[in-house]
């Protein structure tokens, strides 16, 4: 862009930057949806990643402080992390079933709480919260009726879902921040040039205030 700072054309860049990347987690979120039974497969070997990353990264940090009381505790967990990871990344479909079946059970006491928690309390929210309680309970039911199929798509589809909005997000920030930038930038534009016509004209008025 020309005429604009080098502040405004990194953080242009970068908003750029931001854009490019959620539009290449929309897209792994679309092909997720298609394929969910390979998302479900590469989410819980990412989730074993994780652990084993923070198994090992909390054993470092137990390390660090030996001596305390909060050492052991600080190794159990950390090792806890690090079998977790082995036995995910070992059997990643036997984990999405437990996994899904964790979820399921979730989504049907979620679902009740708030069924209960609307019918006694009748908030102002009474409406939204009923049907929130009613779509959790019955998303529970129906994963738990095809469990352990459902563990086959039910972890890809929300993996993909979730890498979906965050893509939009983040090409809503990109965008959106790229306009404002380049707004601020014509406002500059338009104020430096409006200083520029001031400084020409006030030569020519002095002048003609000396010549009277």
């Amino acid at each position: 862009m020309p005429g604009t700072t080098p502040e405004s054309r990194k953080l242009s860049r970068r908003l750029g930057g931001l854009a490019v990347l959620g539009l290449i987690l929309v897209l792994g979120g679309l092909v997720g949806l298609v394929y969910t039974g390979v998302a479900t497969l590469t989410s819980m070997l990412l989730f074993g990643w994780l652990l084993l990353i923070g198994g090992v990264v909390g054993l470092l940090h137990a390390l660090q402080s030996r001596g305390t009381n909060f050492f052991w505790l600080a190794v159990v967990v950390a090792a806890l992390n690090l079998a977790a990871g082995v036995v995910v990344i070992r059997h990643p479909a036997g984990a999405a079933e437990t996994l899904t079946m964790f979820a399921a059970l979730l989504f049907l006491t979620g679902g009740v709480f708030r069924l209960v928690g609307s019918v006694v309390v009748r908030g102002p929210q009474f409406g939204w919260t009923l049907v929130q309680g009613a779509f959790g309970l019955l998303l529970g039911i129906l994963v738990l009726v095809d469990w352990p199929d459902s563990s086959r798509y039910v972890l890809g589809c929300f993996f993909s879902l979730a890498l979906l909005f965050d893509g939009l997000g983040l090409i809503a920030i990109g965008v959106g921040g790229r306009r404002i930038v380049g707004m601020v930038t014509e406002q500059e534009k338009e104020q430096g040039r409006e200083r520029d016509n001031e400084q020409e004209k006030r030569p020519g008025g002095d002048q003609e205030q000396s010549h009277s």
